[in-house]
């Protein structure tokens, strides 16, 4: 046998049968995008509830809930703004991952059923590169986080020459870092995904503790009670009110990805119930909690530097400079910083890894398994250089919004076809068949309805996306814009429905009644099906 012929062969993902027998892995189909098997369906109520604890305990959704602060906006309405866009999210989150804890299959599986066997690549496609660029900023936050534990201990770090230049949120310094964290990050993605439960209850006594410890600590420095917390707003009137209106909805288009990785997420549910109470009550109370430690942590800057510091790792930092390098705020800032660098270790596995890996083994699933995908979205996130998004707020600011359209016209489409019009019921075999014949076939598998619904939910917020990314637009555009997750996703879902209602899907009794949702479902190749 050749080289190359050796090479592929082991290339190939294997797959066995219930039995243990190897079976061919189909264009379509590996075993790391079937249905989660009853052994791996583990994560309770109580899990979901701690999860969610834990995906948001992360250095991110401090500086989200800070940044309304730096466009003018008092601490409080940047807190409501970020919680009413949260629990909004949350309540989407169970909704749109209903289909994936039912029948634990992931978001790009589910597409399928909307966009058409091939169709879905597309969507899969455009989560993919969400969740990259998203990981490359955690990482990036991860690296700061390990630069301030290193400056800590070794401070000639301080001292290494800047070649980054102005536009990097990282310097030399840091990209040393930030290579010393992406090993550290790989090396954490060897372990399943069922088996991180206790690293989820972990995560949040680790990041509650660093982030309250860091709370209590510069509210001490500031005096006890930072000039932040009774600040008025800068701005006033119609100002004030658009930019109430842009953090409600950036808020809920930030969470963007968390909604469509609603599927990946709930597929280990031991039952569909246990996912409810973490989705809508867990994640927006445990988002205004980091809100309110994040806007309490930057206002307490003021007090102590007289400017305005959103980023708490930068805080973090500057406690050290000059005199402050002190053996008491170098043990502080050294056991604070470690327990964000654990924390963003796992939050960019669950937020950012899990979905790529998905979405990336789904792409090409002969030869690439859900781990496989964990390593590829690791080197490409390395890749994008995320270290110039962070530069500024109102780069972050633009990053969040500029990609929301995208992912809630899917959204949109998605919830439609699984409540509206298939009413709970999907037949899974044929999401994993390429088969003409296959209901989910479509037009040489592409769904005409799930992309012409798509293209004309992107087409209304399509001039806002260009402004954002520097192409001059009327102040109204811009407006329109704060609202283009909502606007998006309801023009998605009255669309599709509307094009299904004129052209009915195959494979759909138009007639039959009721809510379809089988008592639960069981794969064929899982082993306890045969019983």
């Amino acid at each position: 046998m050749s080289v190359l012929a050796t090479l592929h062969r082991r290339l190939l993902v294997k797959s066995v049968d219930q039995d243990g027998n190897e079976r061919i892995v189909e264009t379509l189909d590996n075993d790391s995008i079937r249905p989660t098997r009853a052994k791996d369906r583990t994560w309770t109520q109580f899990t979901y509830v701690m999860f969610w604890f834990s995906a948001v305990a992360n250095v991110s959704n401090l500086y989200a809930a800070s940044t309304g602060m730096t466009m003018g906006l008092t601490m409080w309405e940047s807190i409501a703004c970020s919680f009413g866009g949260q629990f909004m999210a949350g309540c989407l989150m169970a909704i749109n991952g209903r289909a994936g804890a039912m029948y634990r299959i992931p978001y790009p599986v589910l597409c399928r059923s909307s966009f058409g066997v091939w169709g879905a690549l597309w969507p899969t496609f455009n989560r993919a590169v969400m969740s990259i660029v998203w990981n490359g900023v955690n990482m990036t936050q991860g690296a700061q986080c390990l630069y301030v534990f290193l400056h800590a201990i070794f401070p000639s770090i301080a001292h290494i020459p800047d070649k980054m230049g102005p536009k990097s949120a990282l310097t030399s310094a840091q990209m040393i870092c930030f290579v010393v964290y992406w090993l550290i990050n790989c090396a954490f993605l060897v372990v399943p995904v069922p088996k991180m439960k206790m690293l989820v209850y972990i995560k949040v006594v680790v990041y509650y503790a660093g982030a309250l410890a860091m709370l209590a600590w510069v509210v001490s420095l500031a005096g006890g009670s930072p000039a932040a917390l009774r600040a008025s707003s800068s701005v006033h009137g119609q100002e004030k009110s658009w930019l109430i209106c842009k953090f409600l909805w950036l808020g809920l288009a930030s969470c963007g990805t968390f909604i469509s990785n609603a599927a990946d997420l709930q597929r280990y549910a031991r039952k569909p119930s246990d996912v409810i109470l973490g989705q809508i009550i867990s994640f927006p109370v445990s988002g205004l909690l980091v809100a309110v430690i994040g806007n309490v942590i930057a206002g307490s800057s003021e007090s102590i530097f007289g400017e305005l510091i959103w980023n708490p790792l930068t805080f973090l930092d500057k406690l050290m400079d000059g005199d402050r390098y002190t053996h008491g705020n170098r043990a502080a800032c050294a056991f604070i910083s470690l327990a964000f660098i654990y924390s963003t270790v796992f939050s960019a596995i669950f937020e950012n890894s899990i979905p790529a890996g998905n979405d990336i083994a789904a792409l090409w699933p002969r030869y690439i398994t859900v781990k496989r995908g964990f390593f590829i979205c690791a080197i490409l996130s390395f890749a994008i250089c995320p270290w110039y998004l962070l530069a500024t707020a109102s780069i972050f600011i633009t990053f969040l919004s500029s990609y929301q359209i995208f992912l809630s016209a899917i959204a949109g489409i998605l919830i439609c076809d699984y409540y509206l019009i298939r009413r709970g019921h999907l037949h899974v075999p044929a999401l994993y068949t390429a088969d003409p014949a296959g209901i989910y076939y479509y037009l040489y598998g592409i769904n005409p309805r799930g992309f012409g619904a798509y293209l004309i939910a992107v087409a209304p917020n399509f001039y806002g996306f260009l402004s954002q990314m520097g192409v001059r637009a009327p102040l109204g555009i811009k407006r329109f814009y704060f609202v283009a997750y909502p606007v998006g996703m309801l023009v998605a879902f009255a669309v599709f429905a509307a094009l299904c209602a004129v052209w009915w899907p195959r494979g759909v009794d138009r007639g039959q009644k009721g809510w379809l949702e089988p008592g639960d479902y069981w794969d064929e190749f899982d082993e306890v099906y045969w019983v």
